[in-house]
């Protein structure tokens, strides 16, 4: 598998997204900015939902797969505390579980992971959930 993106999250075990902080304000912002005007600046692995929806349509092929193998998933906005609020897929949860407040923590999935070559993308999940 490999990164959808380089420089969106650090190698680390566990994993931190990589946001960007204003050099002049320090307003901070995800995902990192190219240019001079912000420096990496790695996130918080855990914060709080602040809202979410169920992805329940199939978006454009590519890069998904065709209509026999859509599943529906959760989006979330999570707020990492005093950073910044990031928008997430939510993993390892029953959608009837999904409340808003509740404490998650940074994770990697499989964007489709009936791709012939997946990519790993950020999500969030329950605080001690596992796959």
């Amino acid at each position: 598998m490999r990164d959808i993106a380089e420089g969106l999250f650090t190698a680390e075990n566990p994993p931190r997204l990589i946001g960007g902080r204003e050099k002049d304000t320090g307003r901070i912002v995800f995902p990192c900015p190219p240019g001079d005007r912000f420096e990496p600046h790695a996130l918080p692995r855990t914060g709080t939902l602040w809202s979410y929806t169920i992805q329940r349509f199939r978006p454009k092929t590519p890069p998904y797969s065709g209509p026999e193998s859509f599943r529906p998933w959760a989006v979330g906005y999570v707020e990492l505390p005093g950073e910044v609020i990031v928008e997430t897929r939510l993993a390892n949860v029953a959608f009837e579980d999904i409340k808003i407040g509740m404490d998650l923590e940074m994770t990697l999935v499989p964007l489709d992971p009936d791709a012939a070559d997946p990519v790993l993308i950020h999500a969030f999940q329950p605080v001690g959930a596992t796959a």
